[in-house]
C-alpha cells in the first residue's frame, strides 16, 4: 500500500502535483496525503475534515477534485409539509442543511400554519435548462442570415438531431436567438427530465454548435455567452425561467394567523408590500421576497444540488393580499413564485450518501415515473418550504418579534 506521507513528500519536493496523486494511489490514500501536506504547510489540524462517510473514489469521479475530506453541515428536518401539487402530493418531511440558527424553527412555524389551513397548492409551470453560446458574425446582415436559417424547420431539426444524439434523456425544447451587433446568442432550452441537466445541456449544445458553424457564417466564440444565465443574477431568468419555474400558494384564515403567527392578515400583507415589493424595487433587486434563498440554500445543501445555483433559486416574488373569508372574516392569500429553480434527483451531488438519504426522506431519490416527476415534486416541495419561511418571517416582522425570536433561540 502506498504511504500517504511519501506521496505528500513527493508533492512538497515538486515530483508530483496535487491533482496527480490518484495516479499513484487509491482516492482515499490520495486524500490522506493531501491532508498531511496541508497540515504540514499550514499548521492546521484536519482530523475532523478527514472524518467523512462518502466513498472517496465516487466523490472524485463526480463531485470534487483534490479531495482532502468532507465539510459537515448540521441538517435538520421541517414538517410535515402538506402540499397538493402537480407532482408532489401529501405530506413530506423536508431536510434542510444550514448553519443559520432559527431557520428550521421559522420554516417549521410557517409549515404548521400552512398545514392547519389544509396545505398549500404548488405547480411547476415551466421547465427547461438553458445554455446560450455566443457566435461571431461580420455584422447584422450575417446575424439575420443565421436567425433565418434557424427559422427553417428542416434546419432546426438538424440541430435538434445533433444535440439529442448526445443524451438518452434530454430533449431540445427550442432555441431563442438574440442579436447584439456582430454577436449572436442562441439560447438553447432542454427538457432534462429528473437531472438538473447543466452538463447535459452543455454537451448537447456543443454538438449543436458544430452544425450551426458548418451551415451558417457564424463562428463560435464561447459555448456559454452568459445569456443562459448560470450562477449569476439575471433578469432573463426572472422573465423566461431556467430549470423549473414553480409557484406555491395558500389561503390562511385570519383567526389561524392570529393564533399561530401572532399577527393579522392586514399586517402581513402591508409588511410584504412595503418590504418585499416597494423596498426591493427601490433597491433594484431581482428578487422580491424576504429570504427565499434561505430555504433554497438549505434544501440544496441537504439534497445534493449545485449550491451556486441558489443565485437563480432566490429569483423569486412573494405576494400577500387580504381576501374576504367566511362570515366576513379577513383571510390572507400568500404565494411565492420561484422563476428559476434548478434541481434534480439524479446525477451530481445527489449520489453522495447523506444527500441520497435526504432525498430518500422525501421519497424522491433517483428517476421518477414518468421521467421528470421526481424533480418536479422536489421543486414543488422546496417552493412550499420557501413559502412557509416567507410567512413566518413576515409575521415576525409584522408582530415585531424577529429580534426576540433570535434572542430566545440564542442565535
Amino acid at each position: 500500500m502506498t504511504d500517504p506521507d511519501d506521496l505528500a513528500e513527493r508533492v512538497r519536493e515538486g515530483d508530483l502535483r496535487l491533482h496527480e496523486l490518484e495516479e499513484h494511489a487509491d482516492s482515499e490514500t490520495a486524500a490522506t496525503a493531501r491532508r498531511r501536506l496541508v497540515e504540514s504547510e499550514t499548521g492546521a489540524d484536519l482530523d475532523t475534515v478527514g472524518e467523512y462517510a462518502f466513498d472517496a473514489g465516487e466523490a472524485t469521479e463526480s463531485a470534487v477534485e483534490n479531495l482532502i475530506g468532507g465539510a459537515q453541515i448540521p441538517m435538520g428536518v421541517a414538517g410535515p409539509l402538506a402540499v397538493d401539487g402537480g407532482a408532489a402530493s401529501g405530506e413530506y418531511y423536508l431536510p434542510l442543511a444550514t448553519t443559520e440558527g432559527a431557520l428550521l424553527a421559522s420554516v417549521n412555524r410557517g409549515l404548521s400554519a400552512i398545514r392547519a389551513a389544509g396545505g398549500a397548492d404548488a405547480r411547476v409551470t415551466k421547465s427547461g435548462m438553458t445554455r446560450a453560446p455566443v457566435f461571431r458574425v461580420s455584422g447584422v446582415a450575417e446575424a439575420a442570415e443565421v436567425v433565418e436559417w434557424l427559422g427553417e424547420q428542416e434546419h432546426l431539426e438538424s440541430v435538434r438531431e445533433a444535440a439529442e444524439a448526445t443524451t438518452s434523456h434530454g430533449e431540445l425544447l427550442g432555441i431563442e436567438p438574440y442579436v447584439v451587433g456582430d454577436s449572436i446568442y442562441l439560447r438553447f432550452a432542454y427538457d432534462t427530465k429528473d437531472a438538473m441537466g447543466m452538463n447535459m445541456a452543455t454537451i448537447a449544445t456543443r454538438k449543436a454548435c458544430e452544425v450551426v458553424e458548418n451551415e451558417t457564417p457564424a463562428s463560435l466564440v464561447a459555448l456559454s455567452g452568459n445569456l443562459c444565465s448560470d450562477k449569476k443574477p439575471a433578469a432573463i431568468n426572472a422573465v423566461e425561467g431556467r430549470g423549473r419555474s414553480v409557484t406555491a400558494d395558500v389561503v390562511l384564515p385570519g383567526e389561524l394567523i392570529e393564533e399561530r403567527l401572532g399577527t393579522t392578515p392586514k399586517a402581513i400583507a402591508e409588511a410584504n408590500t412595503r418590504k418585499n415589493l416597494v423596498g426591493s424595487a427601490k433597491a433594484g433587486s431581482l428578487g422580491f421576497n424576504a429570504h427565499a434563498a434561505n430555504t433554497v440554500a438549505a434544501a440544496f445543501l441537504a439534497t445534493g444540488q449545485d449550491a451556486a445555483q441558489v443565485v437563480e433559486g432566490a429569483n423569486a416574488i412573494t405576494t400577500m393580499e387580504t381576501r374576504e373569508g367566511e362570515e366576513g372574516e379577513t383571510d390572507l392569500y400568500a404565494s411565492v413564485s420561484l422563476a428559476s429553480l434548478e434541481v434534480g434527483t439524479v446525477g451530481g451531488g445527489t449520489k453522495l450518501p447523506t444527500q441520497a438519504e435526504a432525498l430518500d426522506v422525501l421519497g424522491l431519490a433517483g428517476g421518477g415515473d414518468p421521467a421528470g416527476s421526481n424533480a418536479d415534486a422536489l421543486a414543488e416541495v422546496i417552493a412550499v418550504g420557501a413559502l412557509a419561511g416567507e410567512l413566518s418571517l413576515l409575521a415576525a416582522l409584522a408582530s415585531r418579534h424577529l429580534a426576540s425570536a433570535h434572542e430566545d433561540l440564542g442565535r
